[in-house]
């Protein structure tokens, strides 16, 4: 009897000089040579070159993404192999975990453990949509006679999915998991500012057997390859993590075609402590609310509601564990506030911040851009909590995305509602009692797509995610996110004895 030996493969490095794009399974140089820097924000020195992709790229892309769905085999898969696959995405990813946070870091300047949560929760995120795609179905409906009527789900064709730069892997994860689940082919745009995890996770997706032309990734500027995508004919389908202003424009763009869009837009989430709350978990968890990711998070708890009875003793203890944190290397488990992704960033922050104290606001603690030893040519700012503020200054009305929280009184229940409505946006919300009775009425009460009670954390899989009024519409990281990627088709037929005449001639 022979024997067969198996071939190791060599993987190659996820650290690399170079980056290629991916397209219909080859990594490739932009047709036009044209490549950018990647930076890493801690430090500000460069990682790596990325290829950039040009028009002629994404239409490449575009087309490979076309022949895969209209021809290829992926869709015509099996529920259960599709399933196996993507776990074997999700396997892959979990055993080069400590390479995937490495880069993360590298390329975002976030903490150790915001990387490790994250990375990780993109692992689950693909094991969630393995799962969840198997109970995906459509339905057998009640209808008169000798007639039936079923529906079936199908794919909705091909996506363009824009990821943003402040938790690209993890975005990434949310939207390529459930658009493979059910068969679609996607076109990825990560973030010029922190295309890596992406691009290496399109090749994790070619190595656990996803098949050639069904993920590609070319990373680009928005305003050429992202437009081009929004605008093209055969992209059926566009979900965007980003900023409002740049959410309505893509929407406008994509209806010229009547694409399906999905989007996840900015926020100004409001965080109510009630008289009654436990006072040391409410600064806890407020803290992580707003400074997790150094606040470059569109669910950041950044508007802060707290009762007259306890606002003294609130914001004495806030302020203390404020000054606390620590900013610094975001390899060392001992820092908690990473770098803000770039100077421009850095400068809108300050800029803020000086409004503010221009409108008459107070700062209690933090207030300038940091210097961090070691890290002197990196972007960082100091945790900053402002009060004295109201609802006519920006400060409290329009999304920073960094660690600045503003904090104010409120006096009753009807009081912290109407504040914390008070707002064009409506993505997250929190709020701290020990009253069950209050904190579901409230809770029915705010205007956001998420409400934590008693509880820091926003989002794991299965929970949906998304918005009301400017912060979006459609829901990701859930079993009802495989609807926005397919077409419900209903399917009649008569099986009556007598053939159907209704006109009756």
């Amino acid at each position: 009897m022979s024997t067969v030996q198996e071939t190791k493969v060599e993987k190659p490095e996820m650290k690399r000089k170079f980056y290629h794009l991916i397209i219909n399974g080859e990594k490739l140089e932009s047709s036009n040579g044209t490549t950018f820097k990647t930076y890493n924000p801690a430090t500000g020195e460069v990682i790596a070159e990325v290829a950039k992709a040009s028009k002629e790229d994404t239409e490449k892309a575009i087309q490979a993404a076309r022949q895969a769905f209209d021809y290829g085999k992926w869709k015509k898969y099996p529920v259960n192999k599709r399933s196996r696959t993507i776990n074997k995405i999700a396997a892959i990813m979990r055993a080069r975990f400590n390479e995937l946070v490495e880069l993360e870091i590298l390329d975002t300047g976030k903490s150790l453990h915001a990387a490790q949560g994250q990375v990780m929760q993109a692992i689950e995120d693909f094991e969630f949509y393995a799962s969840a795609i198997v109970g995906h179905r459509g339905a057998v409906n009640s209808v008169p006679g000798q007639f039936q009527n079923y529906t079936e789900k199908e794919p909705v064709g091909v996506c363009a999915q824009i990821i943003p730069w402040n938790y690209p892997l993890m975005m990434a994860a949310w939207k390529i998991a459930p658009a493979l689940a059910v068969g679609c082919s996607v076109i990825v745009k990560p973030a010029s500012l922190t295309p890596l995890t992406a691009i290496i996770l399109g090749e994790i997706c070619l190595e656990a057997g996803v098949p050639e032309g069904v993920v590609n990734v070319i990373p680009g500027s928005g305003s050429e390859v992202g437009n081009y995508l929004v605008e093209h004919k055969q992209v059926d389908k566009v979900a965007f993590t980003g900023s409002t202003p740049i959410g309505k424009n893509i929407m406008e763009r994509a209806s010229q075609t009547l694409k399906r869009v999905t989007l996840e837009l900015g926020g100004k989430s409001p965080n109510i402590v009630f008289e009654d709350a436990d006072l040391d978990a409410a600064v806890d968890g407020s803290l992580f609310g707003i400074f997790y990711n150094t606040g470059q998070s569109c669910e950041a708890r950044s508007r802060l509601y707290v009762h007259e009875n306890i606002y003294d003793e609130f914001v004495r203890k806030f302020v203390e564990k404020t000054k606390k944190l620590t900013l610094g290397d975001p390899f060392d488990k001992g820092t908690h506030i990473g770098a803000v992704i770039d100077q421009n960033q850095l400068d809108v922050i300050d800029g803020y911040v000086k409004s503010a104290v221009q409108d008459g606001a107070d700062i209690l603690t933090g207030g300038k851009v940091a210097q961090v030893k070691g890290f002197e040519n990196g972007f960082w700012y100091e945790p900053t909590v402002i009060a004295n503020v109201n609802h006519q200054m920006k400060v409290v009305n329009e999304e920073i995305f960094g660690p600045v929280v503003v904090i104010m009184k409120f006096t009753d229940e009807k009081e912290a509602i109407k504040l914390a409505n008070d707002t064009e946006f409506g993505l997250g919300s929190a709020l701290w009692t020990k009253d069950g009775a209050r904190a579901t009425r409230v809770a029915n009460q705010i205007q956001a797509g998420i409400v934590m009670v008693n509880c820091p954390f926003s989002a794991f899989p299965g929970t949906p995610f998304g918005g009301y009024k400017q912060s979006g519409f459609g829901r990701e990281l859930c079993i009802e996110t495989l609807d926005l990627y397919t077409e419900t088709k209903s399917i009649i037929s008569y099986y009556g004895s007598r053939p159907l005449n209704p006109f009756g001639l």
